[in-house]
């Protein structure tokens, strides 16, 4: 009975070893593969800004987060945008503001939310700190999150995330565009579509089609089912000089994009799905925009 005893104490010492170690690990693996999700997002954000390679990003530049949250409740449903305080001249400030606006973009409220850069990066935190400022009653689901940069505190681009259907499954993008809307660069992240067809979506002469588009041509883009012309191709490549570059992309500017040769679908996906995350998020900008100008809320912004 003795030895028994003396196994099952050896056993449970011996898991709950095992089990302490594997937890450690697990953090410290987490943590580490956090970090390098959030430099790789950093490096394809600048990239999409023009910062490539030996190009750094200068020092006045600024990437202000704002998080989207929709808010429901007392059978009312309204946006809740987080955004970094501003101080005195609107540069960055100490915490966050949550601007409630309703359905018919209307103030309804803006409260100051106690926040951390680094806890508002993690999903957990930001939730809470949101449901707090809203108060009991009221159900916070996240919808996404922008990031508006700054040079020397003047607004030059937005960077947006979003997903939308392709041929087989969901394509994850980021977009980067200028105050007009225009885009400024295209990057798929993740996406399941065919090798040798769909999966193109993620090859520089296709995404590139998209660079340059502005907001009005976007509203209206198409499909051509067509090859794309030698000369272009090469520029979309970017096998000639900056200046060729230039030049096709100003022809091409307010054309429709080419299809990928036997993927016409996931050509049409990733055309709707930028217009539509574009469009969408125009909109959205202006009610805010429309909003802090009008309230005169103080935003780093």
């Amino acid at each position: 009975m003795k030895d028994i005893i003396t196994i099952v104490v050896r056993l449970t010492v011996s898991c709950l070893l095992a089990a302490s170690v594997m937890g450690i690990f697990f953090i410290l693996t987490s943590n580490a593969k956090k970090h390098n999700e959030h430099v790789k997002e950093q490096q394809v954000m600048f990239e999409l800004l023009g910062y490539k390679g030996e190009a750094k990003p200068p020092a006045s530049l600024g990437l202000h987060e704002v998080y989207r949250y929709v808010i429901t409740g007392n059978d009312k449903q309204s946006i809740g945008f987080l955004a970094p305080k501003g101080g005195e001249g609107h540069g960055e400030g100490e915490g966050f503001l949550l601007v409630n606006i309703d359905l018919n973009g209307q103030l309804i409220k803006a409260d100051p939310v106690t926040l951390s850069e680094k806890d508002a990066i993690e999903a957990e935190p930001r939730k809470k700190a949101v449901e707090q400022a809203v108060g009991p009653g009221y159900e916070v689901k996240f919808a996404d999150q922008t990031i508006i940069v700054t040079d020397n505190g003047k607004r030059i681009a937005y960077l947006v995330g979003g997903k939308f259907q392709g041929f087989k499954t969901f394509v994850h993008v980021m977009l980067a565009v200028d105050p007009n809307f225009t885009i400024l660069g295209l990057e798929v992240l993740e996406h399941e579509e065919d090798p040798g067809l769909g999966a193109e979506i993620d090859q520089d002469y296709f995404k590139n089609q998209f660079k340059g588009k502005p907001f009005e041509a976007l509203k209206a883009i198409g499909v051509v089912k067509a090859p794309i012309p030698p000369e272009y191709l090469e520029a979309l490549n970017g096998k000639v000089g900056e200046e060729e570059i230039l030049k096709f992309r100003e022809q091409y500017k307010d054309k429709d994009v080419y299809a990928l040769t036997g993927a016409t679908i996931s050509t049409k996906a990733v055309a709707d799905g930028v217009k539509g995350i574009v469009t969408k998020f125009a909109y959205r900008m202006a009610v805010l925009d429309k909003v802090l100008k009008e309230q005169q809320l103080a935003v780093s912004f």
